[in-house]
């Protein structure tokens, strides 16, 4: 198509100068346009590291609401647990059917197995020195003979963890100071 069959558009006369040479003075110098590109780049760049941020943070933020979901569950059933465990406890003080107690006995040992399953481990923390981070202290009892101070005597109820986070925490009795110290 030659412009003898259309009009010529409007602004194809600069274009035709620029082409020819005769507007090529006119034309400002690149200097503007390559700080507006690096103006747009460094937006670009902060928009994409504020993208990558965002989606790191929403992960984090999806696994943390994971687990505490599933730490809610596995408390529940901890509970479930504690409860079986007493039944089973009152059935053989009551003298009742060994096929019974045998029988809630699995069930228990099954919701043990699926705990495992699930990474969590019970905690028997007897004779270990007391820590807070891992037991709720009770009471404090007399030192038995060779018992350090400090140490848990006796487990109340057990604690359990998941790797290293602390589920429930034991209950337990800690040694306390002899007298004649101090």
């Amino acid at each position: 198509m030659t412009s003898e069959q259309h009009p010529p558009a409007e602004g194809d006369s600069i274009i035709d100068e620029m082409r020819e040479g005769g507007a090529a003075d006119e034309v400002t110098p690149a200097a503007p346009a390559d700080t507006d590109a690096a103006a747009m780049r460094d937006k670009w760049l902060r928009a994409e590291a504020d993208l990558q941020n965002f989606r790191r943070r929403a992960a984090r933020d999806l696994d943390d609401a994971r687990r505490a979901a599933e730490e809610r569950v596995l408390l529940e059933l901890i509970d479930y647990l504690d409860d079986l465990e007493r039944a089973i406890a009152a059935a053989k003080s009551s003298g009742a059917d060994a096929m019974w107690v045998q029988g809630i006995e699995l069930v228990a040992q099954r919701m043990r197995d699926g705990l495992a399953r699930a990474g969590v481990d019970a905690v028997n923390p007897q004779g270990e020195p007391f820590d807070p981070r891992f037991h709720e202290a009770l009471m404090q009892s007399p030192p038995a003979p060779g018992v350090a101070p400090g140490s848990v005597t006796h487990v109340e109820r057990a604690g359990y963890r998941r790797g290293d986070r602390v589920l429930r925490a034991a209950r337990v009795a800690v040694a306390a100071e002899s007298q004649g110290a101090g």
